[in-house]
Formats: C-alpha cells, sequence, structure tokens
C-alpha cells in the first residue's frame, strides 16, 4: 500500500505580508497569494493528481480552488490544519518559536507532536482510502514538516532546520510517499 503525495503550501496571505502568524485563524490570500495560485496550475501537471485535499481554513481553500477548481475534486480536512499556536493566533511570526513547541503546546493551543498525530492518522486514512493513488494537498507549514518528519524518518528539530522556509528552497510541490 501506498499514497503519492504532492504538497503545495497556500499563497502569501495579508498576515504573510504583516508578519503575523496566521495559526487556526482563517486569514485572506493577498494579491501576491492570487496570482501565485493561479500561475501554479502552469508549473505542475494536473495530470498526475488523482485528487486534491486542502485544509480547511480559508487561505488553503483558495488557493486550492484558484489552482484546482476548473479540473479537479476539492475535499477539506480540518487534519491537515496549520498548528493551532493557541494564544499566538494572529500574533507577530518573531512569537512562534517552533524549536520550543515540538512537545510543549503553544499557549492554550498545541504541540508539534500534536499535528504530527493529526497528520500520522491522515496519512493512514489516505492509505485505507487512496492505495496507489496520487493525492495534492493544500495546507501550511506544520503539516509539511510533519510530512518530512513522517516519511523521511527525521527528527522535528532537523526538519525545522531544513525548512525551505529558511533555506529559500520554494518549489512548485513538494513530493513525498506513504506506506
Amino acid at each position: 500500500m501506498s499514497v503519492k503525495i504532492i504538497y503545495f503550501v497556500h499563497g502569501t496571505t495579508l498576515d504573510n505580508i504583516e508578519h503575523k502568524s496566521t495559526g487556526w485563524l482563517h486569514g485572506d490570500l493577498s494579491e501576491k497569494g492570487i496570482k501565485q495560485s493561479i500561475e501554479l496550475k502552469e508549473k505542475i501537471n494536473l495530470n498526475e493528481i488523482d485528487l486534491v485535499i486542502s485544509s480547511d481554513l480559508k487561505r488553503a481553500v483558495d488557493s486550492a480552488r484558484y489552482t484546482f477548481n476548473d479540473s479537479k475534486e476539492i475535499l477539506q480536512d480540518k487534519r491537515i490544519r496549520e498548528c493551532n499556536y493557541g494564544d499566538l493566533n494572529g500574533k507577530d511570526t518573531s512569537l512562534v518559536k517552533y524549536e520550543e513547541h515540538i512537545d510543549a503546546n503553544f499557549p492554550g493551543g498545541e504541540s508539534l507532536k500534536d499535528v504530527e498525530k493529526r497528520i500520522r492518522d491522515f496519512c493512514e486514512y489516505l492509505l485505507n482510502n487512496y492505495n496507489g493513488k496520487t493525492i495534492a494537498l493544500v495546507s501550511h507549514k506544520a503539516p509539511q514538516l510533519a510530512f518530512e518528519v513522517i516519511t523521511k524518518n527525521i527528527s522535528w528539530e532537523e526538519a525545522i532546520e531544513k525548512d525551505w522556509r529558511k533555506t529559500k528552497d520554494w518549489k512548485p510541490g513538494w513530493r513525498y510517499e506513504i506506506k
């Protein structure tokens, strides 16, 4: 059993521009984020994708619709939401320190290990329902890092250190396989 994942992070949001960590708030795409989502269509092979699953948060749903709405079925799943930063949802990004919240919950929120648990459950769901398929996911930072941890068998510390947001190595889709 295996499922291929092509992982897309939602487009740039107004909060991104204002250096806010949106967390479980819905957030709105900026003009740049809308343009990124529309232009993504030209950078990917839509024919290899069997289904699109988006986080249920507005910024991811909107990105998925701009990219895939006229070509693919789009489902939503709350398990691939961003990390719940609790009291820090919508606050300055400098306050959201992933390194300090691998095991410890954000105040009033969850930890990165909690996100990993959600993503492991989601992976089981995919294996049980979409074996042999290629699924496009439109989601967020913490779930993507959880896929790095799960599929590459690396630590959270390593995933955080190698995060493309730090290395500036954006791609039009990251590929993972779950087995």
